[in-house]
């Protein structure tokens, strides 16, 4: 099975309440080849919800207790972020899932990319919290922009 982010195949649970769809992506779904996860909602956020960003370093990072998640009114959301993810980790292996497509750039689901934690749009290299878990529990984690390199 594939677990791909809901945002990806068209749901509207992005923190702003829009959607990120990949026709690819939803046709998967729509076939039963591929199951949706938010690791946010799954964490108890709420669709809207504000911004969040990586403080200090990445999604390893965050895992490891050296660096946290903040919105950007301050309010600190890592265990919001931790607890989603686990929930997703759990999902992936009660599916065994083969690969598990994120979306680019969260502080959840960013594979390859995230924000600098400066809340200007500027991006670094780095996993979100639940790519780094899944990553670390041996999962196949790839972002929307790989998708056609690894799986087609």
């Amino acid at each position: 099975m594939i677990l791909v982010s809901s945002c990806l195949a068209g749901l509207e649970v992005r923190y702003n309440g829009t959607h990120c769809l990949n026709s690819k992506i939803r046709e998967w779904v729509e076939q039963k080849k591929a199951m949706t996860i938010c690791p946010e909602l799954m964490g108890g956020f709420t669709t809207p919800r504000e911004p969040a960003e990586i403080i200090g370093g990445n999604g390893e990072d965050v895992l490891d207790g050296n660096a946290l998640v903040i919105e950007r009114s301050g309010r600190d959301v890592t265990e919001l972020y931790v607890k989603g993810a686990k929930a997703a980790l759990d999902v992936a292996r009660e599916l065994e899932a083969t690969v598990i497509v994120l979306k680019e750039n969260s502080p959840s689901c960013g594979s390859s990319f995230i924000y600098n934690g400066e809340f200007v749009g500027k991006r670094i290299a780095g996993n979100g919290v639940t790519s780094a878990l899944l990553k670390r529990h041996g999962f196949k984690v790839i972002s929307e922009a790989e998708l056609a390199h690894e799986l087609l």
